[in-house]
């Protein structure tokens, strides 16, 4: 599968009685019914670590990006209406500031490596706290409840899986928590973010700005009313959108199906 196609369904797999292994391109398999693959007999595996060092990548890039007003800069750099730049049109930090990770998993940590190099003070959410060593090399401290990363937070970015306890996990409660100057960055998701909230929270300046790699749908309709907002940066979910991990992700699919055929375990199998 690439991109979520082809659609499995039942109809599918009764016309593919050989059907032994469905290898599922990225990290996510919230497109997927598990219970439907298991009755029939067929394992499933994805490409979970491949996209997690570019996905942290742009998970940054997006923070960089929103804060310092880059897509707006451009903008005016290049119009043919700019006569002068003017002294007062100002971004924000990022060195310095307080990065909230909800979701802590590899690409999760990944990002809190990058922000380390940026001075940030990093907190977390997670199902599960970390280590204290792991803690410890990226200077993270571990919340337990969302509600005390949120309210401390100058970012806050999500990296989650997609489950029924993420699914939109950060509603209109949670984005009034945040502070007013604070960015939401998504990486994730987009059924991760009530949308409608999220919109409603960025007109009315409840939070800051927004950076979005993921949407539902994706992509928007065209007059959906996120894409006319001056402060948010979609992109369209290019996370592991690299020449090099669109080619690991491949060689791994490859692995895991020879490693089906020939009766092996499956590396990188959904269980």
């Amino acid at each position: 599968m690439w991109y979520h196609r082809p659609v499995i369904t039942a109809e599918l797999l009764q016309t593919l009685p050989n059907l032994k292994i469905v290898a599922s391109s990225g990290m996510g398999i919230d497109h997927l019914d598990l219970d439907l693959l298991s009755s029939y007999g067929v394992k499933l595996s994805n490409t979970p670590f491949v996209v997690s060092t570019d996905t942290a990548d742009l998970g940054m890039a997006l923070m960089l990006a929103c804060s310092r007003r880059l897509v707006e800069g451009y903008q005016m750099a290049v119009s043919p209406d700019t006569e002068y730049f003017p002294s007062d049109w100002l971004g924000s930090e990022v060195s310095g500031m307080t990065l909230g990770i909800v979701g802590m998993g590899t690409t999760g940590y990944k990002v809190a490596q990058r922000a380390k190099a940026f001075e940030m003070k990093i907190l977390y959410h997670n199902r599960h706290q970390r280590n204290k060593e792991e803690e410890s090399a990226v200077g993270a401290t571990y919340c337990k409840k969302i509600d005390d990363l949120l309210q401390q937070s100058d970012f806050v970015l999500l990296s989650v899986s997609l489950t029924p306890q993420t699914h939109k996990l950060i509603g209109k409660r949670e984005l009034e928590l945040m502070k007013p100057t604070a960015t939401l960055i998504n990486i994730s998701r987009g059924l991760a973010v009530d949308q409608d909230a999220l919109v409603e929270a960025l007109q009315n300046k409840i939070i800051k700005a927004a950076g979005l790699d993921v949407t539902y749908p994706e992509p928007l309709p065209r007059d959906h009313p996120l894409l006319k907002l001056k402060n948010v940066l979609i992109t369209p979910h290019i996370g592991g959108a690299t020449k090099k991990t669109h080619r690991l992700m491949m060689e791994n699919m490859v692995e895991s199906i020879q490693a089906s055929l020939a009766g092996l375990p499956v590396p990188n199998e959904v269980l």
